[in-house]
C-alpha cells in the first residue's frame, strides 16, 4: 500500500491511476491523514430477476387452508395412562444381564 500527498497525486494522476489498474493499492493523505483510498472500478453487477423456476415448483390446493385448531384437539384429548415407577433391582447384574445372585448358591453356615 502506497501513501501519497494530495498535491503529490495532482502532479501524478495518470501514472497512479495506471498503478492501481495494475492492482497497487494507493491511499491518498493530507498532512500525513489518510483521506481517500483509490480502487479499480468494478461495474455493478446485473439486477437480481426472480422466476427462473416457475412452472417447476407447485404447490397442493389446499397447502394454505386453515388447519384444524391443533391446539384446542389436545386440550380436550385423553391424558395417557400413568407409566408405573421401576424400583432399582436389588439383586445385583452382571455385564452380560445375568443375575448373579441367581447362579451363585447362597453361602453355608
Amino acid at each position: 500500500m502506497k501513501t501519497i500527498n494530495i498535491q503529490a497525486a495532482k502532479t501524478h494522476l495518470s501514472r497512479l491511476v495506471e498503478e492501481v489498474v495494475a492492482g497497487e493499492e494507493i491511499v491518498l493523505a493530507k498532512a500525513g491523514k489518510p483521506l481517500v483510498r483509490l480502487v479499480p472500478y468494478a461495474p455493478a453487477r446485473a439486477v437480481r430477476v426472480g422466476g427462473q423456476l416457475a412452472g417447476q415448483i407447485w404447490s397442493a390446493p389446499d397447502c394454505w387452508a386453515p388447519d384444524d385448531d391443533v391446539f384446542a384437539a389436545s386440550i380436550e384429548a385423553p391424558l395417557p395412562a400413568p407409566r408405573p415407577y421401576r424400583y432399582p433391582m436389588a439383586q445385583p447384574y452382571d455385564l452380560a444381564g445375568q443375575c448373579v445372585a441367581e447362579s451363585t448358591p447362597p453361602p453355608t453356615a
